[in-house]
C-alpha cells in the first residue's frame, strides 16, 4: 500500500481572530473544506505533504503559505494519526498554529472554512483521520 506522510494544521484563535493558545476561553479551530480530488467536500485541518529534508514544522509553515496565504507561528505538537485510506495509508503529524502578522486566510485551494468553537467541532463531515484529530483536540480541552 502506498504510504503518504502529511502536515496539518490546528489554527486557534479567539473570536476577534487574535491568535490564542489552544486552550484560551473563547478560542476557535479553523476548518476547511477539500475543493478537490477523492475527498472532494470533506472537511479538514489544513496542511500537505512534506518535501525531502523539511522538519514538519517547516512543511507547515509552507504548505499553510501556499494553501491560505497566511504565516504562522507552528507551536506544541498535538498528535500523529496513523489512517489507513482505500488507496494508501496516511500518516499525518498535527500542531497547533496561530496566524502571524494578522492577515487573514484567503481559500487558494479549498472550497469553504469555518471557524469551529470546541463546542461545535463536531458539525461539520470530517475527513476519516481528521476525526481522530478532533478526538486528540477535544481530549486536551477536557
Amino acid at each position: 500500500m502506498k504510504r503518504i506522510e502529511v502536515v496539518a494544521g490546528v489554527i486557534c484563535a479567539d473570536s476577534f481572530g487574535n491568535p490564542a493558545e489552544s486552550r484560551t476561553p473563547g478560542v476557535r479551530y479553523y476548518a476547511t473544506q477539500r475543493g478537490y480530488g477523492d475527498y472532494k467536500d470533506g472537511w479538514e485541518f489544513p496542511g500537505g505533504k512534506m518535501e525531502p529534508g523539511e522538519t514538519p514544522q517547516q512543511a507547515l509553515a509552507r504548505e499553510l503559505k501556499e494553501e491560505l496565504a497566511i504565516d504562522v507561528n507552528v507551536g506544541e505538537f498535538l498528535c500523529t494519526v496513523e489512517h489507513d485510506y482505500l488507496a494508501f495509508h496516511l500518516t499525518m503529524h498535527c500542531y497547533f498554529c496561530t496566524i502571524a502578522g494578522g492577515k487573514a486566510p484567503e481559500l487558494l485551494e479549498h472550497e469553504a472554512a469555518r471557524w469551529l468553537a470546541p463546542a461545535d467541532l463536531r458539525s461539520v463531515d470530517w475527513l476519516p483521520a481528521d476525526v481522530e484529530v478532533v478526538t486528540a483536540l477535544q481530549g486536551r480541552l477536557l
